[in-house]
C-alpha cells in the first residue's frame, strides 16, 4: 500500500513539475501567441476527433500550435450517429461547435494501431461488475459494425490482422456517421467542409490516410 501511494504521489509531482517548466520556458515562449489567441479568439485550422489513448498526442503527431487544432478525444475515436434529441452528447456538441460556430473547413478522424477499444471488441476483458463499466461497454457499440464486417470479410485471418484491419474500418464507419449531421452533410456538400480518415500507427510514427476513390490507406 505504502509503495502504491509513493507510486501515486511520484506521478502527480512529476505532473506538477511539468507543469513548473511550461509556465517557466513553454508560455514564455509563446506568450505572444497565446495573447493574441485571447485577444483575437480562436481560429483552427481543423477538427481533429482522437482517441483518448495516452499515447496518441494530437499536438505532437501535428507538431501544431497553440490555436491550431480544435480537438475532441474519446474512447476508439468514434463518432456517435445524430440523434434529433437534447440529451447530453459530448462528441456531437463538439462536431457542432466546430462546424456551425468555429467554421472549421477539415474534420480529421484519427484511427491508431493498437486500440484498446478495438480490441476489446475481440477480445472482451472479464468484468465482474458490469455497472462499473456500463457506459464504456455501451460506448463500445459504436465499432462493433467495423468488428463484424471483419469478421465476415477475413474470418480465418490472426486476430491481430483482424484487429487492424477493424481500427482502420472503424475510422471509415467514423467518416460515414459524420455525414449524418444536417450541418457537416450541408456543407459537405457545398465543397466548403472536408472530412479526412487517418491512421497512426504508435511504433514507428507513420500516417495513412483513406483514400476513397481507391478504397485503400495510403502513406499521408
Amino acid at each position: 500500500m505504502e509503495d502504491s501511494l509513493g507510486t501515486m504521489k511520484e506521478n502527480i509531482n512529476a505532473l506538477k513539475s511539468g507543469y513548473r517548466s511550461f509556465k517557466e520556458f513553454g508560455f514564455k515562449a509563446n506568450e505572444e501567441r497565446f495573447k493574441a489567441l485571447v485577444e483575437d479568439g480562436q481560429n483552427p485550422k481543423a477538427l481533429f476527433i482522437g482517441c483518448s489513448d495516452s499515447r496518441v498526442v494530437p499536438e505532437i503527431i501535428m507538431n501544431s500550435q497553440p490555436g491550431d487544432l480544435f480537438i475532441t478525444r474519446n474512447i476508439g475515436n468514434f463518432v456517435p450517429p445524430f440523434k434529433d434529441d437534447e440529451d447530453f452528447h459530448a462528441t456531437a456538441a463538439a462536431i457542432e461547435y466546430a462546424v456551425s460556430v468555429l467554421q472549421v473547413n477539415d474534420i480529421i478522424v484519427c484511427g491508431h494501431s493498437h486500440c484498446g477499444a478495438i480490441s476489446a471488441l475481440f477480445e472482451p476483458p472479464k468484468i465482474t461488475n458490469r455497472q462499473e463499466v456500463i457506459h464504456t461497454l455501451k460506448w463500445l457499440e459504436l465499432g462493433k459494425d467495423a468488428k463484424d464486417q471483419v469478421e465476415k470479410i477475413i474470418p480465418h485471418e490472426h486476430i491481430e490482422v483482424k484487429k487492424e484491419a477493424a481500427q482502420k474500418l472503424s475510422v471509415i464507419f467514423q467518416l460515414e456517421n459524420l455525414l449524418t449531421y444536417p450541418e457537416v452533410k450541408k456543407r459537405v456538400f457545398e465543397k466548403n467542409l472536408f472530412l479526412h480518415g487517418w491512421y497512426y500507427e504508435i511504433e514507428n510514427g507513420t500516417i495513412s490516410y483513406y483514400n476513397e476513390i481507391e478504397d485503400k490507406f495510403e502513406p499521408l
